[in-house]
């Protein structure tokens, strides 16, 4: 079972910047990924980012790339995942959430599907004002 508590979210002016955590608790994969999905109203539910727990690999949807990071920190048996947004667009607003997966159920073409990931965060609003 894996537990994720997401913050960060709030109302930002277009060209600022935010930064969500996600802290990731308990895991019953030996190498899961974490990535961050995010849904506009009246929109699918889309992904964002993505990192491997066991060597940090990265992806990102082509619309922040360049604009967001994302990293981790580990301690002890607690993964805290970030997501550094700058550059934020009013498209950019939707409610974030992170999501954990087993590495090999989201490798590849799978990364951002979000039926394979069996764990969310309740999800954090981001507000872009334009």
């Amino acid at each position: 079972e894996v537990q994720l508590v997401e913050s960060g979210g709030g109302l930002v002016q277009a060209g600022g910047s935010l930064r969500l955590s996600c802290a990731a608790s308990g895991s019953t994969f030996d190498d899961y990924v974490i990535s961050w999905f995010r849904q506009a109203p009246g929109k699918e539910r889309e992904g964002v980012s993505w990192i491997s727990k066991s060597d940090g690999r990265t992806d990102y949807v082509g619309s922040v790339k360049g604009r967001f990071t994302i990293s981790s920190d580990i301690y002890a048996n607690m993964v805290t995942v970030y997501l550094q947004m700058n550059s934020l667009k009013h498209g950019d607003t939707a409610v974030y959430y992170c999501a954990a997966g087993e590495a090999a159920r989201v490798e590849k073409i799978w990364k951002f599907v979000p039926s394979r990931y069996p764990y969310w965060g309740q999800g954090t609003q981001v507000t872009v004002s334009s």
